[in-house]
């Protein structure tokens, strides 16, 4: 059996940057269900923010970070993330992230609901590759082992404490024990529990089923972000369209090609991801179309082809030249907000059990993610990990932040009549149709009752789909008792029965297993 002072679950940026600074520390293994290049952070083409512009600074990042995430995001956690914003990005300069440049200096531009130009980007909208690439060529020239194929199976825990993980070869079907002292979940999210996402199909939720198995808290798993522009095209597989294209000036249009977002909101294309996604919708319920269209014939071919190349590409291998023709868009599953609970140092309520990236929960998001936050809180909180457990400090409670919060446990339901079988098909079916952008009592009702029914009835996990199914059912369980649970709309969670936002819940819905 072999002993790792660190074994890191996951390969995209959480997982290979956690291990670059884990390696000067101890012995380290990274474990990934497919290929050190499989993740979602490949797919993320927006960019990472930070307050680095001369007419910027930490304190209005912290403003923008507070104002969107509706009254839930932790005061301290988003201190902490823009004020360590510069150094992280300094450190990714350093060890070799490209990112674009204007006249020398490192290019700043504008997305939704920032108040300036904040966002980084690398290769115009391939900032997610560009960074992934970067830390995957450092992890190997490192020879940080990196055991790929290998689905975490169990996390195994003895005494409230860490002690390794039990890991399946997915080739092969046998099963393996590491050891560690420290275990860092950075599994990403579960876009793949729906229908329509934006996701890399690696994103199950594994890391939210593997650690609320163990008694891990699991917090605002009912906030689930939709992007509201992912390419529609028939026979295509969603493709984001980056909301910096709407930040460039790309326009949205009905179908009658009416320009419809200042209708909805006073900041029009570019007020918040939630808004924007539920706008749309209406906006096709009354067209009675299923699409949308983004419009940047105004800007000129140079800007297009240079600022979004990956974008411009894509659909014109698909037949669509955007420098001429409108983008067809609808909302897909984007981001998860919530996950497993952490405190400011990433460490669970699980001693030596730790979260970072889109499966952690540090509370920065609130109920809403501020555009391109998401791969700035990957840098910041896993470097504070690596500081935590340098110090051989034991984990503390997460409690420690300050934070309003209702804990509950998965209600038992005891659902009668006739369910469709359980299967990926259905699951993502059913999430979308009752877990989507818009829910209410019934539709998630009635998600809920057939999600747990299939939590029974599922056969034990043998190979790697069956494991994510497994994943996805408990994952959109906890998202679903939560959603059902909270009687309000608040950022990206919306009640059509509960249309208002409501003071008393300003506070946090935490699941625990048992």
């Amino acid at each position: 059996m072999k002993h790792y002072d660190y074994v890191i679950i996951g390969s995209g940026i959480a997982g290979l940057y956690t291990a670059l600074l884990a390696r000067e520390q101890g012995h380290v293994l990274v474990i990934t269900k497919g290929s050190i290049e499989d993740c979602n952070t490949r797919h993320a083409q927006g960019g990472i923010a930070a307050a680095i512009g001369q007419d910027d600074s930490p304190d209005l990042h912290y403003k923008d970070t507070i104002a969107v995430g509706n009254g839930l995001c932790d005061e301290e956690a988003v201190r902490i993330l823009v004020n360590e914003a510069p150094a992280r990005i300094a450190e990714l300069v350093n060890i070799g992230v490209p990112f674009d440049t204007l006249d020398g200096r490192i290019a700043l531009t504008l997305e939704a609901a920032h108040s300036v130009p904040r966002i980084l980007h690398a290769g115009g909208d391939a900032t997610g590759e560009h960074i992934e690439v970067t830390l995957s060529r450092r992890i190997r020239a490192a020879r940080v082992p990196v055991f790929e194929y290998s689905q975490a199976a169990e996390i195994l825990v003895e005494k409230n404490s860490v002690a390794g993980v039990k890991v399946l070869d997915c080739h092969t079907g046998a099963t393996e024990i590491f050891q560690c002292r420290h275990l860092i979940l950075a599994t990403g999210g579960a876009g793949q529990l729906f229908k329509f996402n934006t996701n890399s199909d690696i994103a199950t939720g594994d890391g939210i089923a593997l650690a609320f198995k163990v008694g891990a808290e699991i917090m605002d798993m009912e906030f689930f972000q939709f992007h509201p522009t992912a390419l529609h095209l028939p026979g295509v597989t969603p493709f984001l369209i980056s909301e910096a294209v709407r930040g460039e000036g790309g326009i949205l249009r009905n179908v009658k090609g009416r320009r419809f977002m200042p209708d909805y909101a006073p900041q029009g294309d570019l007020a918040p991801r939630d808004v924007v996604a539920r706008s749309i919708l209406y906006e096709m319920q009354k067209t009675g179309s299923d699409q949308v269209y983004l419009d940047v014939t105004q800007l000129s071919p140079y800007v297009i082809t240079t600022r979004f190349p990956h974008i411009y590409r894509f659909c014109l291998d698909h037949g669509l030249d955007i420098t001429r023709e409108l983008i067809p868009v609808a909302p897909a599953a984007h981001y998860m907000m919530g996950g497993i609970k952490t405190n400011s140092w990433g460490e669970t309520n699980v001693s030596g059990l730790f979260a970072t990236g889109e499966t952690a929960c540090t509370g920065v998001h609130g109920a809403n993610r501020l555009a391109s936050n998401s791969m700035l809180e990957v840098v910041v909180f896993s470097k504070r990990i690596m500081e935590r457990t340098a110090r051989g400090a034991k984990a503390g409670p997460s409690a420690a932040l300050k934070r309003r919060e209702i804990h509950c446990k998965l209600s038992e339901r005891k659902a009668t009549g006739s369910f469709p079988r359980p299967s990926f098909a259905s699951l993502q079916k059913l999430t979308w149709n009752h877990v989507g952008v818009i829910r209410d009592r019934a539709g998630l009702t009635k998600a809920a009752d057939i999600l747990a029914v299939w939590q029974h009835k599922l056969p034990p996990p043998t190979d790697r789909p069956s494991h994510e199914l497994h994943n996805l059912v408990l994952t959109g369980r906890l998202i679903t008792e939560a959603a059902l649970l909270r009687e309000e709309s608040r950022g990206a969670h919306f009640r059509s029965d509960f249309p208002r936002t409501s003071e008393e819940w300003q506070q946090h819905i935490v699941f625990t297993a048992g």
